[in-house]
């Protein structure tokens, strides 16, 4: 027997195909009785669209593309996983890629989303060229850009205050206190490292506390580690009692390189993140930290995107979230 079609649907309803059409992709109004027909015939044949033919038709995919640098980095996991949970709230599912940071792959990853007619981008970057955040900004489709060291003018994101949360953190230090605090910063043209900066200026500003920094050529636990002595003299020298670190991967890597030259932590030196990355909570002694809402940056997204194509929303150039201090075991109340 073969599978029922929409003109059996149609029939059984006592309504035309395009009134069938107009419930199934709630196009145009329809009355509610024609409705409740057009369903209950449905649920009696037990009709099933054929959901490719819908698309060509429709010119709809129900796709969003999702490009990471690198699926295997923990708090892009996260952003993926709010994008996928809430699509499928909304019956969009995902394409996704991994570019690993090469440019010229990102382009091509594009091109072939646009080939299978995705009808929004997220693209999860540490680094986006602006040639690739270009070529969204010329396309048709809405997009979503979410950075984590870098900040575009006229592009939209979702992200948190990273000013005021860097200022959140270094009162909270203070409070435990901390008079001498360092901050470690990544990357020196890393724009979001910058904006922490301010922040932590200036708090110790309006204090009149002493402020130090230094900037370290990396983000993660190798680099953290790598300026670990170098880190370790200016807090022998300037009489630091606590670190801030722009990141927790610097933060982790400090850690360990304090336990391998016998410094303890909280003891010796407080030591603070920023982020909230998963091995944060699973290192020992756990790190305290600015919780970055990984899980929410990708949730949100998608939801503005789908929000754009279905009833034409306009996407905020910027929506900020709430971030949170965690606090474990790296800090120590001096007072």
């Amino acid at each position: 027997m073969s599978s029922p079609t929409i003109k059996d649907v149609a029939r059984l309803a006592g309504v035309s195909i395009s009134t069938v059409s107009r419930v199934m992709n709630d196009s145009k109004p329809v009355s509610p009785e024609a409705r409740r027909k057009v369903l209950d015939a449905i649920k009696k044949l037990d009709f099933k669209p054929n959901e490719l033919a819908r698309s060509l038709v429709m010119r709809r995919s129900n796709l969003i593309g999702v490009i990471v640098k690198d699926i295997a980095i923990s708090y892009m996991t996260e952003m993926v996983r709010g994008i996928e949970e809430v699509g499928r709230m909304y019956n969009y599912d995902i394409l996704l890629s991994s570019s690993y940071g090469d440019i010229e792959l990102e382009k091509k990853i594009i091109n072939f989303m646009f080939t299978k007619q995705v009808e929004g981008i997220v693209l999860i970057s540490e680094d986006a060229k602006p040639e690739v955040v270009y070529m969204l900004q010329n396309q048709t489709i809405p997009y979503i850009q979410l950075d984590k060291f870098y900040n575009f003018n006229e592009t939209y994101s979702v992200t948190i205050n990273y000013k005021e949360a860097a200022k959140e953190m270094t009162e909270f230090l203070i409070g435990k206190g901390h008079e001498k605090i360092l901050f470690v910063k990544e990357y020196k043209n890393a724009i979001i490292g910058q904006e922490k900066l301010k922040g932590y200026k200036e708090v110790m500003d309006a204090h009149n506390y002493f402020s130090r920094e230094i900037t370290v050529d990396g983000v993660t636990d190798k680099e953290g580690y790598k300026y670990g002595e170098e880190i370790w003299k200016i807090i022998e020298h300037e009489g630091i009692t606590a670190a801030f670190f722009s990141e927790d991967g610097l933060a982790i890597g400090f850690l360990n390189y304090c336990y391998d030259n016998n410094k303890k932590v909280p003891d010796d030196i407080s030591v603070a993140g920023f982020g909230d990355i998963k091995i944060s909570s699973l290192y020992r002694p756990r790190l305290t930290t600015v919780r970055e809402p990984y899980y929410d940056y990708g949730a949100v997204a998608v939801r503005k995107i789908i929000k754009k194509i279905k009833d034409n929303v306009e996407i905020d150039s910027a929506t900020i979230l709430p971030s949170s201090i965690i606090e474990r075991e790296t800090v120590k109340d001096i007072n």
